[in-house]
């Protein structure tokens, strides 16, 4: 009796091992699935970091040149303003 109850013990832990044998496994399985999805989100951040640094770029160029002909306008509106001024005093 004491040797079949070991035998029923024994095999109950040999299923309980295999049990967790299959746990793992699939642990080990859906931890390379996220990680694999992690990659791909990094990727995706890097690229997305990419696309931004090259817009604020893009941006500012654009910001800057519109600024310098701003400056270039006002100049031309105030050397312009002048002139007339210059003229109206003649004139009276």
């Amino acid at each position: 009796m004491y040797n079949q109850y070991q035998h029923w013990e024994i095999e109950n832990l040999h299923l309980r091992v295999r049990e967790l044998e299959d746990r793992v496994q699939h642990l080990r399985f859906s931890r390379r699935i996220l990680m694999n999805i992690l990659e791909e989100l990094e990727r995706e951040k890097q690229r997305q970091g990419e696309i931004l640094a090259h817009t604020q770029r893009c941006l500012q160029r654009g910001n800057r040149s519109y600024a310098l002909r701003l400056m270039e306008k006002n100049r031309r509106i105030i050397t312009l303003q002048e002139q007339v001024n210059k003229l109206q005093g003649r004139g009276d």
